[in-house]
């Protein structure tokens, strides 16, 4: 029997039927706060980076900063497998999962779950496990794949995880299997991180917040953000996901990371009273 894992916020996050779908992700591209330009995708592979964080509001909040990663992802061509983490909102589920099926659905069609890649990532962690509670109505994970798909069709597989234990233990072991499938097996990755910045509060401080942990995430510092998502109280939903992308980099003898852009909702609705942050970055190989 196949398994397929349907959307549960389509519709809400973004539009539920294909045609708006198509739209409002090349808004994104397009809107003033985006990158300007539709994506265009090469022909052959080039690897030019480790993985990119990436926001996962409602599309019409975080679409534009969204698509500044995946425009950068699209310049590098079709990887052979996307590994998506998102950190678990809901409180369902294991600790650390990954989903197991067939099928990821959304309006604009299923997208292939690369379930051997799935089972070797398991095998090399202490504590990410198989799960399907967890990612049945969390979003951070969902929201990216409409976009991996507008981008790459069918010609990419998935791996969809959800983190709800959020330490640097777990971020490394994350990062120490992807390493591993990279060199040992020889995977070709494509990493994203799936995270908001700071929340519900005054632009001006949403945006001295935001920076402060950009930090850390440009320094290559995982220890150093979780520390300070502690100490100033940043609400960063998404750290494990982003201390994993900041592990690999290490891993892979990268020295920096590139915020691509950062804004919050209120750049966008005008409203800068209670506000959300959004970054893009990504940890370039070179």
């Amino acid at each position: 029997m196949v398994k397929i894992r349907e959307p549960a916020h389509a519709g809400t996050f973004y539009p539920a039927r294909k045609d708006e779908l198509i739209k409002s992700i090349e808004s994104s591209f397009l809107h003033p706060l985006g990158p300007g330009a539709l994506p265009k995708v090469p022909s052959e592979r080039r690897t030019l980076s480790v993985g990119y964080l990436v926001p996962h509001a409602g599309y019409i909040y975080s679409g534009p900063v969204a698509a500044h990663s995946y425009y950068g992802l699209a310049q590098e061509g079709a990887p052979k497998l996307i590994v998506v983490a998102g950190p678990n909102h809901t409180g369902l589920g294991e600790g650390a999962s990954v989903w197991r099926g067939d099928y990821w659905r959304t309006p604009l069609g299923d997208i292939e779950i690369d379930q051997e890649a799935a089972k070797l990532l398991i095998s090399y962690t202490k504590y990410f496990t198989f799960d399907e509670e967890a990612h049945i109505y969390e979003h951070s994970v969902e929201v990216q794949v409409p976009f991996i798909q507008y981008i790459f069709g069918s010609s990419s597989k998935l791996v969809p995880i959800v983190i709800k234990l959020q330490t640097p233990e777990v971020s490394r072991d994350l990062a120490e299997a992807m390493y591993k499938m990279i060199k040992d097996n020889g995977v070709d990755i494509a990493y994203i991180a799936s995270s908001d910045m700071n929340h519900y509060e005054p632009h001006d401080i949403t945006t001295s917040k935001d920076l402060e942990a950009l930090k850390y995430v440009e320094s290559l510092d995982p220890e150093g953000l979780f520390r300070a998502l502690e100490e100033d109280n940043i609400t960063m939903c998404g750290p494990g996901p982003a201390m994993a992308l900041l592990y690999l980099g290490k891993l892979m003898g990268v020295k920096r990371a590139k915020v691509l852009k950062h804004a919050t909702s209120g750049d966008v609705t005008g409203d800068r009273d209670l506000v959300v942050g959004y970054a893009s970055a990504v940890v370039p190989l070179a």
